[in-house]
């Protein structure tokens, strides 16, 4: 979905990194009081944990040294609970963070699911589909580590950092100056360690988006690769794509494997100048310095410990930071988009169309002026049946596009019922129309729901009448299952011919004012082909019918035949007329009537 970088550098990139933030902290808004209970436990947590190494100091300098074994045993006890309790607190904030991150991640995945429906055809031509993939599941999941721990540590550690801190100066502030001694070396380490990785995350997230999209596109053509041999070709592709992945991910690591050990060293050089001023200080007994004792230098040592984790933590979760960032920015760019075609504020016209189509003047490219059509004008009358016919490329599909609205005109207008299609409701023009493709695409589930398609207004009764209309129901009722057989995924398992057969009875089940036949039969053999025929006559009777094909021969009854060549209306008339005219249709009539093919078969439409 993002194809270029996402720099989150200079002000305008943290502005944005702000605003992104803000605007996913909204998600958070229904479970603030899972939040609540969570951000008290932070506090809990904290304070049980810098309490924690004062019952060290308290047990050697109160117990072990003067040997009071009673004591000791019971502050061990003591201490044993609050570790105990440290536990429970930390469980229950485990439990309450895990389910709010999933709770936002389903409220996300479905509205980008929403959002993504809500596009118009341009969106998916132009954005391949591993690339849509890659948004919906793994930029949200990238939100998960920063929602269950990266915003809970980041704000405990920064809490735990201030109380140590406090706590230290209190205890002593001489040891506390020179254990501060190391934390600008810190910070320039972190520093560099930012800046090194500040940009990588998006690059990472575009390299997996290409990925996916190339997998995508592969495993749905992997009949075409095996047919071709493109499989040597293919993985070499595969390769390049996934050595541009790696090299992405090496860099990161690299920055880890440095940085990470370096707060390990600086951490062990402060508790090295502990140990040395720290043990000065016990074994002398100056007026100027007050005496340290043992226990308060072991305390020192892990509260050392204690100040540098979250700061390691911290600088950790940067990098769960800044992949959180580049995702939510993908992610909002997805839930941003606006459809080129939009519903209209005040529709003119919603409910059953009449069934009259009118092209008047339209002018229609795909991008720039390169125009698929230029300047077509028809009429279909409501209850016609018109056929549309032309070379390759000359725009037939595009005629039916513009109908159903999966793009808009330029110029001109297109019309149903006298009404102007971008004054229409959206999802009530739509409803008006059913389309057979020549490419089937059945979904995962059964072959009830396939002919129903999610319409619960559809009865069992309709379905089983769509199925016999078209002369489905003999090969579906052999099937091991019948109606309720399982329908693999893309209709795997079914022939071509009866995946043609299923779409034509899910067309016919929801009673279209248009039915539209886009090469309907173009891939399937004769003997089903005649099948379909004898239901098509009294299917398209009464109803108004657009038929694309480039098989001539099966439309030589229909009411008007509309020739298109180089987006342009050339002729238009019955069959017999158009043969008279001894135009563009009777060199393409006779040209197919004298293939072998044509001569093979030659079925009508019966009753056109």
């Amino acid at each position: 979905m993002l194809q270029q970088s996402e720099h989150l550098g200079g002000a305008a990139g943290r502005g944005g990194a702000l605003a992104d933030w803000r605007r996913l902290l909204r998600y958070l808004r229904p479970y603030r009081l899972s939040l609540s209970v969570a951000v008290g436990l932070v506090f809990a947590l904290n304070a049980l944990r810098v309490t924690q190494p004062k019952f060290t100091q308290y047990a050697i300098d109160l117990y072990i040294v003067p040997r009071d074994l009673r004591g000791l045993h019971w502050l061990a006890l003591i201490f044993a609970g609050v570790l105990l309790l440290s536990f429970l607190f930390q469980y229950v904030q485990n439990v309450l963070l895990e389910s709010v991150s999933q709770r936002v991640m389903y409220d996300l995945r479905n509205e980008l699911y929403e959002k993504i429906q809500q596009q118009d055809v341009a969106y998916f031509d132009r954005t391949p589909t591993g690339r849509i993939m890659t948004g919906i599941t793994s930029d949200v999941e990238t939100l998960d580590d920063l929602f269950t721990s990266g915003l809970t540590d980041i704000f405990g550690g920064v809490i735990r950092i201030a109380s140590v801190i406090v706590l230290i100066l209190w205890m002593d502030v001489w040891l506390t100056l020179v254990t501060l001694l190391t934390i600008p070396l810190f910070m320039l380490a972190t520093t560099w360690f930012v800046r090194r990785t500040r940009h990588g995350y998006d690059v990472l997230r575009t390299k997996l988006g290409n990925i996916n999209a190339f997998m995508q596109e592969q495993l749905a053509g992997a009949h075409v690769v095996q047919l071709f041999n493109h499989e040597a070709a293919s993985l070499r592709q595969f390769h390049s794509i996934n050595d541009e992945y790696h090299r992405a991910t090496v860099r990161p690591i690299i920055h880890h494997a440095l940085f990470f050990p370096l707060v390990d060293f600086i951490s062990a050089v402060g508790v090295a100048l502990i140990i040395w001023f720290g043990g000065w200080r016990v074994m002398q007994n100056t007026p100027a310095l007050e005496v340290l004792s043992i226990g308060a230098l072991v305390a020192f040592i892990q509260y050392l410990q204690q100040l540098f984790q979250p700061i390691r933590d911290i600088s950790d979760k940067y990098n769960a930071l800044q992949a959180s960032v580049v995702a939510a920015r993908r992610i909002f760019r997805t839930l941003d988009l606006r459809p080129d075609v939009g519903a209209p504020a005040r529709p003119k016209k919603a409910g059953r169309a009449e069934g009259r189509i009118e092209f008047r003047d339209v002018w229609f490219a795909y991008g720039g002026e390169d125009w698929v059509l230029k300047g077509v004008s028809f009429v279909v009358e409501a209850g016609q049946s018109v056929a549309f016919i032309g070379y390759t490329g000359a725009g037939k599909t595009t005629l039916t596009s513009l109908l159903m609205r999966f793009y808009d005109v330029q110029r001109g207008a297109v019309l149903i019922g006298g009404v102007d299609v971008r004054d229409w409701d959206l999802r009530a023009l739509r409803q008006n129309f059913a389309a057979v493709a020549q490419d089937v695409l059945l979904f995962t589930g059964t072959i009830e729901s396939n002919i129903r398609l999610g319409r619960d207004d559809i009865t069992e009764e309709r379905v089983r009448w769509a199925a016999r209309e078209v002369c489905a129901e003999p090969f579906i009722l052999a099937l091991p299952e019948g109606y309720q057989t399982e329908v693999m995924e893309r209709g795997a398992g079914l022939s071509v011919g009866q995946k043609q057969l299923i779409s034509f009875a899910r067309s016919l089940a929801c009673e279209p004012a248009v039915l539209i036949l886009d090469e309907a039969t173009g891939s399937i053999d004769t003997g089903t082909e005649q099948l379909i025929q004898q239901a098509l006559g009294r299917v398209m009777s009464g109803r108004t019918s657009l038929v694309v094909t480039h098989r001539l021969t099966t439309i030589r009854k229909v009411s008007a035949i509309v020739v298109l060549q180089h987006g342009e209306v050339c002729e238009q008339g019955t069959h017999e007329e158009l043969i008279a005219a001894r135009g563009v249709y009777w060199k393409l009539y006779r040209l197919q009537s004298l293939s072998p093919r044509a001569t093979a078969q030659k079925p009508d439409l019966p009753g056109m």
